[in-house]
């Protein structure tokens, strides 16, 4: 069934997501990973002055679907500073800039786990306007003590990354 002009793919009238078979939220794709979704709309703010999304917004809206994301796993990332002294910080990112959005664009922002290290989390992270891919990018996250060097994932964390 082909998914509804103008939306998301995550939202496809057959609930199976992206055209290119990855699943929506909450569905297995393979490798067993799952695509979190949170929308972000853009504000004038987040233009420049030729209209169109200031390059460093797309870091800030990736920003707060990977907040979302850990969230939603039931990851508390203040208590985890607090009670272990532990942070995730960016190491890495790869980014491809493929189309612009512009000013009230409705954005879907899409996070999928792509590989757990040691203290070492790698991600793909998408924005898309409806069936348009705007935006793509691979992240590198690292786990930190509060020392700032790098500590193992807490088996806890471990487990909540790997099971959502």
């Amino acid at each position: 069934m082909p998914s509804v002009p103008g939306r998301c793919p995550l939202d496809r009238a057959d609930g199976l997501g992206f055209p290119d078979g990855r699943r929506r939220n909450g569905a297995r794709q393979g490798g067993g990973a799952v695509v979190h979704r949170i929308e972000v709309r853009v504000y004038y703010e987040d233009t420049d002055l030729a209209g169109i999304v200031y390059y460093a917004n797309y870091l800030k809206f990736i920003e707060r679907a990977r907040t979302e994301w850990v969230r939603g796993l039931g990851v508390d990332q203040g208590a985890l500073k607090r009670d272990q002294g532990i942070v995730f910080a960016v190491r890495r990112v790869e980014a491809d800039y493929l189309r612009p959005a512009v000013f009230d664009d409705l954005l879907a922002v899409t996070t999928r786990l792509l590989a757990l290290g040691g203290a070492r989390i790698e991600l793909e992270q998408e924005v898309w306007r409806g069936e348009e891919r705007l935006f793509a990018a691979k992240v590198v996250l690292v786990c930190l003590s509060d020392a700032g060097g790098a500590a193992r994932l807490p088996a806890e964390v471990r487990a909540r990354l790997e099971a959502g």
